[in-house]
């Protein structure tokens, strides 16, 4: 887990979960973002990724590990006795997700990044097939993620970046990725379990990672008091690296900053 102090008064703690493959050092930019805009930020590595663990990297035994994890960090950022808000990119996303849905947390509001609800590609069915089988009876064995850098992102100098970053997860467990589509699944079979809090979902106009078809339908089947979507023409998968990334750091920020004067409002 890793904290940053706001730079004067802090308004707000914004927590910050990664994506798949990644790490939380990849967002130092988002980071800075924040931290000058006064606020806190509380982030860390999810497990089995970044630095938190070196033999079991693209593994885990089950999702919960995920949603543990980001419930710690919470806490921690409730310490600081401001507003909380979660920001999950992709597979961090899910987790955010997941985890509303199964603990009794009601942040100030929400942001999703191109949330992981649904893989624009999918493995083919001779080997999803083998993949039930083999999460029974060797579920660490591990395949390559194919992950191609030019997928995620228009940014040059975030593609120069990743292709030297040695801590980019290159291989997942079978019980990874079951886990995953577990998840995916969870997340729509369990919407009605989401809370009422001010929610901001912002996705990729051109994704090729994440169907944003069904990003925008778990989104649609939510029964809640104020949601928002918001896609990004021509942007890929990393919204918060793409060209355009100042405008959509602004978008977010205006979503938070309107929510902090409600609270206000309703508190005098």
């Amino acid at each position: 887990m890793r904290k940053w102090e706001a730079e004067g008064k802090a308004r707000a703690v914004i927590v910050l979960v990664h994506g798949a493959m990644e790490h939380h050092r990849r967002y130092g930019w988002l980071i800075e973002m924040w931290r000058v805009n006064h606020f806190h930020i509380v982030t860390g590595d999810l497990p089995g990724q970044g630095l938190t663990t070196r033999s079991q990297r693209g593994h885990i035994d089950s999702f919960n590990e995920y949603i543990i994890e980001v419930e710690n960090w919470i806490e921690e950022a409730e310490k600081y006795a401001l507003p909380v808000f979660l920001l999950g990119h992709s597979m961090g996303g899910l987790t955010v997700i997941r985890l509303l849905q199964e603990r009794k947390i009601k942040p100030a509001g929400v942001i999703l990044s191109s949330p992981c609800l649904g893989l624009a590609e999918y493995p083919p069915l001779p080997v999803n097939a083998l993949s039930v089988g083999l999460n029974w009876i060797a579920p660490e064995i591990k395949v390559k993620s194919n992950l191609n850098v030019d997928l995620v992102t228009r940014n040059e100098d975030v593609k120069d970046r990743a292709l030297n970053d040695s801590l980019f997860v290159t291989k997942v467990s079978v019980r990874w990725y079951r886990e995953l589509l577990k998840a995916m699944k969870a997340a729509f079979t369990n919407i009605s379990t989401f809370p009422d809090v001010p929610l901001l979902v912002m996705q990729g106009g051109d994704d090729k990672i994440v169907d944003k078809e069904d990003v925008a339908d778990w989104f649609n089947r939510l029964t809640i008091t104020e949601k928002l979507y918001k896609e990004w023409p021509k942007c890929y998968h990393e919204i918060f690296n793409e060209p355009e990334r100042e405008l959509i750091f602004e978008y977010a920020k205006n979503f938070i900053h309107n929510e902090l004067l409600l609270i206000e409002y309703n508190g005098n």
